[in-house]
């Protein structure tokens, strides 16, 4: 081969490696990124529609959020765990709380919330049905909080599902109940 093949030849390699390092960020599983929001204090029960129930005879309670549904964190595509709670705040809106995640770094880890039932050996299903993305991943450990939208259908949503967007495949995810 003249030095002029092997130049090109050589380039070439080089320049795939660089983007096969960029698509797939081989880094990301060796580093972790540690979130620690604060977790608001969540009373136990459903919301009432019946505004006696919520006040105390002799002054009101301070309001909390109410848990709607919660679940833990079972292992997909890659070792995950932790606990996921739904609330209702008392102004109304709604929000997930991701309590003592760990899971593997990753590129363009997502959070959604979705219709599809949890089965460890099915991760590539979560982008099926009904699914509202709540953001990227802040951290792949810790606490952490996020905002549900206002239109979401929580009658429909079943589960949460740490969501690799890149490569459609979920890390781990959490029935919710």
């Amino acid at each position: 081969m003249s030095k002029r093949t092997i130049a090109i030849i050589g380039g070439l390699a080089a320049a795939g490696l660089i983007a096969a390092a960029v698509w797939f960020e081989p880094w990301a599983l060796f580093t972790n990124e540690r979130v620690d929001e604060e977790l608001p204090e969540v009373a136990q029960s459903e919301p009432s529609d019946d505004p006696s129930e919520s006040m105390g005879d002799e002054e009101e309670e301070e309001a909390k959020p109410v848990q709607l549904a919660a679940g833990e964190f079972v292992t997909q595509e890659h070792d995950t765990s932790g606990a996921a709670t739904v609330i209702e705040n008392p102004d109304g809106s709604r929000q997930l709380l991701l309590e003592d995640l760990a899971t593997s770094n990753g590129p363009d880890l997502r959070v959604w919330i979705t219709d599809q039932e949890v089965d460890p050996d099915e991760w590539h299903v979560f982008d099926n049905g009904y699914w509202v993305e709540l953001g990227e991943l802040k951290g792949n450990e810790g606490d952490q909080v996020y905002d549900i939208p206002d239109d979401a259908d929580l009658d429909k949503v079943t589960s949460v599902s740490i969501w690799c967007k890149r490569f459609s495949v979920s890390f781990g995810a959490a029935e919710l109940v």
